[in-house]
Parts: structure tokens; sequence; C-alpha cells
């Protein structure tokens, strides 16, 4: 059995336990950790510098007359391994800030397994099948963490997000059919790298590229927030409890990142190069429109929310690219965003339960009371603005250089959305924890004790990664070369 599945197993097994009645946090926490302990063990026993794919599992699962056969198909190479890190420990995170006394605490916790088990699955999936219902899983709980838990407008947040994710990924499996309806029937199967050895020698006529992909992209678009549709997640992010914030905003919408990166683009290099100046164009979009629009914000929440949305401009910068510095830098800045993302809305979430108050003209000065929610906001907002020393600023560099061999005028248009993160990241600090102490505020209470440590873990990681991006690079860098060389 492949430790990929045991990640697996650990996660339902403990959603199981929960609904038998055990403790929910307690359960959460444990499985969580182990998950998080297990997939180091993975990292620390990946062969460093090889490409392909490792940990593999491969089984038959079901064969329907006249489709291809479905396999439960695991395996993890340098760009997938990241994600399986960064969705244990931001899972971690998430079960350790969320409160232990909350409504149908069971339901919370189970959602919050269940999300993250959706998010591990895709990322480790090998069989499109899977890939794709993996994914689907993860979404349900989404919709149920932010109509159940969610903030005052839940139910119409929770029905927009339904809305768009839902046509978004009905796109995405028009996508997969037509991509399998342009291949000869003997060559159809799920199984991606079967499909990545086929396209490699037989490849599909560029003009029948061009719709497969469309769907595709527009598909995994959508749940990723490319401009203009993405308006379902700034105000999703707002609404949604801070842990479910946390998985969705940090891991799971990676997910249509990985995709296009994983299938739509290696698979159909013909129809990518097609919609290329379109994708080029939409990520404008994402970094200066959604980026001015997120100066304009006057809530904390709010703000994250088109901040995370604003930074996948960069993302697509560097998958546009399709050389190794800009994937490689893909890679890194997915895992770096998601932990900043993680930090920051784990704050947000603080300061909204703690202070009763999420409005930047109501806030102010509650470094004084929240010296350590502070600091671990400043250091989410550092990594964000892609301050060096921190995880964002390697992926954002290796982007820019990537990008500039390409598309150097769309590059130097695209940098000015650092100084526009600037803008928006430190009115924030200086709104929420500077400046004159509210009178509202002034018996506010600073998180404590054993609370402190999913913090720490986040800034650890995002230190780390910035201090010595070798730690992640030495894994990404050799997957993403073998990866591009196949194509």
């Amino acid at each position: 059995m492949s430790p990929l599945t045991i990640l697996l197993i650990v996660e339902a097994s403990a959603i199981g336990l929960i609904l038998f009645g055990a403790p929910p946090k307690k359960v959460s926490l444990v499985a969580a950790g182990a998950n998080f302990l297990l997939s180091l063990w993975i990292y620390a026993q990946f062969p460093a510098g090889i490409g392909g794919w490792h940990f593999v599992e491969n089984h038959p699962w079901i064969a329907l007359g006249g489709l291809p056969e479905i396999r439960y198909h695991v395996g993890v190479d340098g760009i997938s391994l990241p994600l399986v890190l960064l969705t244990t420990l931001v899972t971690l995170a998430a079960v350790w800030v969320a409160p232990a006394q909350i409504k149908r605490a069971a339901e919370f916790y189970s959602y919050l397994l269940l999300l993250s088990l959706g998010a591990l699955g895709a990322f480790v999936s090998l069989d499109l099948f899977f890939f794709y219902a993996f994914h689907e899983f993860a979404l349900i709980p989404t919709f149920l963490l932010i109509g159940i838990w969610g903030s005052e407008n839940r139910q119409f947040v929770s029905l927009q997000l339904t809305l768009y994710l839902g046509l978004g990924s009905l796109v995405l499996l028009a996508g997969i059919i037509a991509l399998l309806g342009v291949l000869p029937a003997e060559a159809r199967t799920f199984d991606i790298p079967q499909l990545t050895d086929y396209l490699r020698d037989n490849p599909i006529a560029p003009g029948q590229q061009v719709l497969p992909f469309a769907l595709l992209a527009a598909g995994f678009g959508t749940l990723v927030s490319l401009f203009p549709f993405h308006s379902w997640a700034p105000l999703g992010y707002a609404s949604a409890p801070a842990p479910a914030a946390m998985l969705h905003a940090g891991v799971l919408k990676k997910f249509g990142l990985y995709g296009l990166l994983r299938v739509a683009m290696p698979l159909l290099p013909g129809g990518a190069e097609t919609w290329k100046p379109w994708i080029l164009a939409l990520l404008l979009g994402n970094i200066l429109f959604i980026g001015l629009t997120t100066i304009a914000q006057k809530e904390l929440p709010a703000m994250l929310g088109f901040s995370s949305v604003m930074h996948m401009g960069y993302l697509f910068l560097g998958l546009a690219c399709w050389n190794a510095l800009g994937v490689s830098g893909v890679v890194f800045l997915m895992v770096a965003h998601g932990l900043s993302a993680a930090l920051l809305f784990a704050v947000a979430g603080e300061v909204r339960e703690r202070a009763g108050e999420i409005r930047f003209a109501e806030l102010g000065g509650l470094a004084r009371r929240m010296p350590f929610v502070a600091v671990a906001f400043l250091v989410g907002s550092f990594a964000s603005v892609g301050v060096p020393g921190l995880a964002n600023f390697p992926g954002e560099l290796l982007i820019f250089f990537g990008s500039w061999k390409s598309q150097p005028l769309l590059t130097a248009v695209v940098v000015w959305g650092i100084v526009i993160s600037a803008v928006y990241q430190l009115r924030a600090v200086r709104s929420v924890f500077y400046g004159d102490l509210p009178q509202h505020l002034a018996d506010t209470m600073d998180v404590e004790g054993a609370k402190r440590i999913p913090y720490a873990l986040l800034m650890a990681a995002l230190l780390i990664l910035g201090i010595w991006p070798g730690t992640l690079l030495g894994v990404v860098g050799p997957g993403v070369r073998g990866f591009l060389s196949l194509y």
C-alpha cells in the first residue's frame, strides 16, 4: 500500500470515528497531525534530483462497457508532492485554530476533513476520473461550511459559490469528455501517464485541440478565480469560517492551477498556444483590476479575499511562460501563497472572534492588545507582498525571470502588481493593528498557549522556504524539468 493511500485512509477513518461519537476536535487534530508527519516522511524519502512518479499504487476499480477502465492510480512527482505537504500543514493549522465549542461540531470537523481529503485525493490521483471526483467531494463541504457556519450573508454567498463552482465543474467535465472524444477509440483512457505517453508520440491535430482546451481552461479558470470568473471567491472567503477559508483559499483553489499544469496545457499544447493571448489578457485583469479593487475594500476578510484572487494572476503568468523557470516558480508560489493565505485568514478569524469587528474604520491599535496576532499578520502580509526572506519572494522571482524571456513587456506591467499589493496590505496592517486603540477594543485578548502553535508552524514554513528555498526547489526543479522534457 502506498503511503499516499494511508493519507487518505487516515482522514476517512477520522471522519468515521467522529460520526460514531468520538470527540470531533481531538480526533481531527490527531488525524491532521499524523498526516502532516507522514507527509514529511514521504518528502524525506522522495528521491532527490530524480523526476517521474514515486510512491505509485495502481489497481483496477471498475470497467463499464464502452468507457475507458477506471483505476485507483495514485503517485506523486516533484510537482504534486509540494502540494501534498501544503495540504497536510494547512489542514493541521485549520483544525487547530477552529473553535472546540461550535454548533454541530461533529459535522463541522467532518466537513473540514472531507475538504482536506478531497484536495489530497485530487493532488495524488493519476486517473482523470478520480482526479475530477475527489475535487467534487471537496466542493460539497465547502458549500456546507459557508452555508451553515458562515457570516451574516452566508446563504447568498453559499448559493453564488454553488452556482459558479458547479458550473465551472460541469464545463471542466465537458472538457475532459471533449479531450477523450478527439482521441481514437483504442487510445481513450483515464490514466494520465498513459495519456501523456500517447499524446507525446501521437499529438492531436492543432485544430482539434482548440475546443477541448477552451473548455478545460474555462473550467479550471473558474475554479481558480481567473478574471472575470472570479466574483464567487472574495465574498466566499469573507463569509466563510476561518478554517474553511484557510483550506479553500490556501489549498483547494490550487486544484485549478494544478489541473492546467498537469492536464490542459501539456496534453493540448496547440490549444494552449491558440488561447495564450486571451490568458495573458485575463491575468492582467486579476493583477491590475482586482488589485485596485482590493485597495477599495473596507473590511479585512473581503480585502484578503480579493487579494487572494489578485495573486492568481502571477501564477497564470508563470504557466503561460511554459519554461522551467516559470513553471518551477508556479509550483513554489502555489505553496507559498497557500501558507500566507492560510495565515492571514486565520488572523482575520481571530480578529473577528476576539474584537467582534472586521471594518477597518472601527479597528486600530490591536498590536497593544494582541501582539502575537499582530506579528503573525505582519509575517503573512510581508510574505504576500513578496518581501525577501519569506516564501513568496523566490516563487515570484522565478516567475518574473521565466516570463521575461518570452513576455518582457507584459512582465514589466505585471511587476506593478507588487506595488498595488504593498498598498492594500500595509494599509490593512496600519488600520487593524496600529494607531489609536478604540475604547470598545480595550479588553481584546491575545492568542495564548498552545493556540499559538498553528500560527508558529505557518510562519516557520514561510521563513524556511524564504531563507532556504532549495529545501523545496530541490524536489520541484528536477520534477519540472523532467515533466517539461516529455513535451
